[in-house]
């Protein structure tokens, strides 16, 4: 296989989507529309189920992009973290199945995330959610796109009325009543972020505690389509650290963002 270059950002958004449509199909042999998936399962520390499809789209990507992009770090999800990857510019950081526990239970709305990040931020992106028939994309500097259409996030001005994604045990801690609607979880974060770009969502909160690979790629697409992400202190993510957790995480277009921010500020802020 050829290489690609960390600085060919069309040629490594071609790889990506390539490899993401290649994983998918991989994926799609174990998934079960509605109902469970023919693929074993097993738990992690902490209850969170993981695949043995999982395991298969890891591999797959991993081989393909590493050897397409040696100068390239890799992180994901189902691989053992290695510290190596904090002294290089460049990392690869991959989700295989994004939403696995939707996908074990035959819910559609799953996704392939994979991302390059340059000095702790993304700079190509795909997230690609085969049976939603979805595939997002972004390129630092470029504009993102659903399916080669450019997307834009919702352009309302205030939280009155809007669809707003948010964990349930937060929302019951939230200023009642709610000015806006809480959208139905959607098991993938990284697809939950990519409406929000697409302007599908209005906007989303994410708990504390997702990872690298659930957001990196969607916080491309959200950026390049004129959405922002944050923590609640209005604070962008940063990729490729020692942790790879995140605290709260809020993304919306600018109005809506700030004024979610505005909802969780705490007395103490």
């Amino acid at each position: 296989m050829a290489h690609v270059s960390t600085s060919d950002l069309d040629g490594t958004l071609t790889l990506f989507r390539d490899a993401a449509i290649g994983a998918s199909e991989i994926a799609c042999r174990y998934f079960r529309p509605g109902a469970r998936t023919s693929a074993r399962i097993d738990y992690k520390d902490g209850g969170s189920p993981v695949t043995e499809a999982d395991f298969a789209v890891d591999a797959y990507l991993r081989e393909r992009l590493t050897e397409a992009m040696p100068g390239a770090a890799w992180m994901s999800e189902e691989t053992v973290d290695s510290a190596e990857r904090l002294e290089h510019d460049h990392v690869l950081i991959v989700d295989p199945i994004d939403g696995t526990r939707g996908f074990a239970a035959g819910d559609a709305r799953w996704a392939v995330s994979i991302a390059l990040v340059t000095k702790s931020r993304p700079t190509v992106g795909i997230v690609h959610a085969p049976i939603l028939d979805q595939s997002f994309t972004a390129i630092l500097g470029r504009g993102a796109a659903c399916n080669g259409v450019a997307i834009h996030p919702s352009s309302r001005l205030s939280l009155d009325g809007a669809c707003i994604a948010v964990p349930g045990d937060l929302a019951n801690h939230l200023p009642q009543p709610l000015a806006f609607r809480v959208s139905p979880k959607i098991p993938s974060l990284a697809c939950r972020f990519a409406h929000v770009a697409a302007g599908f969502l209005d906007g989303c909160i994410a708990g504390a505690n997702a990872h690298d690979w659930d957001i990196a790629a969607a916080d491309l697409i959200l950026i390049e389509a004129g959405a922002q992400l944050t923590d609640r202190h209005g604070q962008d993510p940063a990729y490729n650290r020692r942790s790879p957790r995140h605290s709260m995480l809020i993304c919306a277009a600018p109005p809506l963002q700030q004024a979610l921010i505005r909802l969780l500020q705490r007395p103490e802020d």
